[in-house]
């Protein structure tokens, strides 16, 4: 007979308490922890830690010098994009986490991967969400007329590595993890023990085989069903797909990459034939930009490798409340909050009575301090009514004294700023030491406090 266990898991972050309680004392989480009942049975003895199968080969530890080197050659997708952030294409027996929000396009990429494949390539995608019908609808719409896709609507994680196993693809896509389960876990799909243990199957599959699976996961605002950051530590690679469902583009994200860089970014338009790749995003992002209208600056960051170009936007306008407005969409709200005190300490700018509004045009959201100087500057343009120089592209970090201080690559930024015929370079003194010489196609102004930037651009 098999035994029984309750306990209560926390679909946060997996923690697990013996009793309920109102608060996750891993996380901080409230009101998470549900009821989740473990069978074990006899046929489970030759399961490993975590579930999985080690079909009685015994491991012993070997040296260093007695594996053998084997240089595996990477997939190519046909999508640039993809496999940009990918590190260069697929890795195979690799697992690759990929995780957005509902709607986003999860299941388009990775049917637009399915028709970038050499011909020839074989793949399996197994989905628990969609009927054969549906995903050859979906196929048809996006032109994809492939006889080498194979469809398989299942959501029994051990049926669905039965099936890799025996047909041997050249990809694997599970689409999607939440509605995959394990018989021997008595909770519901979606739950952390069966996401977390469908996902480890799937791991030792992938590496048995060394056939690439491609796990697709929801990413839900209420906490419920698990997201894909309980999976971080199983995956090879995590692929977060960004973007506003109201916004037509959509960033690829590598947070994780055991086999390339991480933080690189692949950018798409999502169309009505599906996924557009975006080779040159600082040119789309600035394509709208009003060079004449005060508050708007532009500025160089860094995703990953990739320099691109994205406009800042400013709006001071006189408060009616009490305590004025600070909304930011796109950047650290934290950060403009210093960046407001420092114009009002170093430059003498009353803004405690204004409300203040930063939008990164886009859609997209910039988490290094290099953007600091074009958003102090469009603040202080919107402010005095007075347009930023239009051919001039503002790159640095801002400090509490007011000094504009050194970023990290910041040739890369300047290339692509000549690139798209921008004139002038407002970027720290610091910097200058590591320059090339660039003067006959452009004007460096090298900075080193507020004060400077405001008589250069305003």
């Amino acid at each position: 007979m098999p035994k029984t266990k309750t306990q209560f898991v926390c679909q946060s972050c997996g923690y697990i308490s013996p009793r309920w309680i109102g608060k996750c004392s891993e996380c901080g989480e409230w009101n998470s922890f549900i009821e989740e009942t473990t069978a074990s049975t006899s046929g489970d003895r030759a399961l490993g830690a975590r579930g999985i199968a080690t079909n009685g080969v015994a491991t012993h530890p070997v040296r260093l010098s007695e594996i053998a080197s084997l240089e595996e050659s990477r997939i190519a997708t046909g999508i640039r994009e993809f496999d940009r952030a990918l590190g260069g294409g697929i890795m195979p027996g690799s697992i690759v986490l990929v995780g957005g929000d509902p709607g986003i396009g999860k299941s388009t990429l990775m049917m637009q991967v399915v028709r970038g494949l050499l011909p020839g390539s074989n793949t399996l995608y197994v989905s628990g969400e969609e009927s054969p019908r549906q995903l050859k609808n979906r196929a048809e719409r996006l032109g994809l007329a492939n006889d080498n896709l194979y469809i398989l609507s299942e959501t029994n994680v051990e049926t669905a590595i039965e099936a890799i196993r025996s047909m041997s693809p050249d990809l694997a896509i599970i689409d999607s993890i939440q509605t995959m389960y394990r018989p021997v876990i008595e909770s519901a799909p979606g739950s952390v023990s069966q996401v977390r243990e469908a996902t480890a199957l799937l791991m030792q599959a992938a590496k048995t085989t060394g056939i690439p699976v491609f796990v697709i996961g929801h990413v839900t605002k209420e906490g419920a069903i698990a997201g894909p950051k309980v999976l971080e530590h199983i995956v090879d690679t995590v692929l977060q797909f960004e973007g506003e469902r109201t916004h037509a583009y959509r960033i690829l994200r590598a947070s994780k990459n055991r086999y390339g860089s991480t933080n690189e970014i692949g950018v798409f338009s999502m169309t009505s034939h599906g996924l557009e790749e975006v080779p040159n995003p600082s040119e789309v992002f600035l394509s709208e930009r009003r060079k004449e209208s005060s508050g708007s600056a532009v500025t160089a960051i860094l995703e990953g490798t990739r320099p691109i170009l994205v406009e800042i936007q400013a709006l001071v306008t006189n408060s009616s409340y009490s305590s004025p407005q600070r909304t930011v969409t796109g950047y650290d709200a934290r950060r403009v909050a210093m960046l407001v005190a420092v114009l009002e300490k170093r430059l003498g700018t009353r803004l405690g009575h204004s409300d203040i509004f930063i939008n990164i045009a886009g859609g997209l959201f910039i988490d290094e301090p290099a953007a600091d100087l074009a958003i102090a500057m469009s603040i202080l343009s919107n402010h005095l009514e007075l347009p930023i120089d239009p051919a001039a592209c503002l790159i640095g970090e801002i400090g509490l004294g007011g000094e504009v201080r050194a970023v990290p690559q910041a040739e890369l930024r300047v290339a692509e700023a000549i690139k798209l015929g921008f004139q002038h370079i407002v970027l720290p003194q610091a910097n200058m030491k590591s320059m090339p010489n660039v003067a006959e196609k452009i004007t460096l102004r090298p900075v080193a406090h507020l004060e400077e930037v405001r008589s250069l651009v305003l």
